[in-house]
């Protein structure tokens, strides 16, 4: 990996008899929550105790194109990676994944505000936040 290419993270899991809707697919709603899921996971894992502390985040924009449908007992994968940062926003890509034939169910595009936690005022990252990612 290069130093400029983004490390990406990936978290796999199990589609739950919870996540399908009346047409037998997994509903679209669904695929939302993984995406947030998979981005907190990552910013817990790249950050410190510290680091998490003094930023909260929040949503101002998901796209997701949705292309096949995930069933009940699919093995996935949700890959996510920062691809931009500008002021205190980070754009954010995320795909999910089946394990047996590796088919992209979804891809997400999520842009993400810093805010202080306190204030919910946006708030730009310490030094070194974004190179964790």
């Amino acid at each position: 990996m290069s130093s400029t290419e983004p490390r990406r993270f990936e978290q796999s899991f199990t589609v739950d008899e919870a996540d399908i809707d009346e047409l037998g697919h997994v509903n679209n709603v669904v695929y939302l929550r993984w995406v947030q899921d998979v981005a907190t996971a990552h910013w817990m894992e790249a950050t410190t105790p510290a680091q998490r502390a003094g930023i909260a985040w929040v949503v101002a924009r998901h796209e997701i194109d949705y292309r096949a449908p995930a069933l009940r007992g699919d093995e996935l994968t949700a890959r996510t990676w920062v691809a931009a940062w500008t002021g205190v926003r980070s754009e954010r890509h995320t795909e999910i994944v089946r394990h047996r034939d590796g088919t992209v169910l979804a891809r997400a595009r999520t842009i993400w505000g810093a805010v202080d936690p306190e204030s919910g005022r946006p708030r730009r990252l310490e030094a070194g936040v974004r190179e964790r990612f």
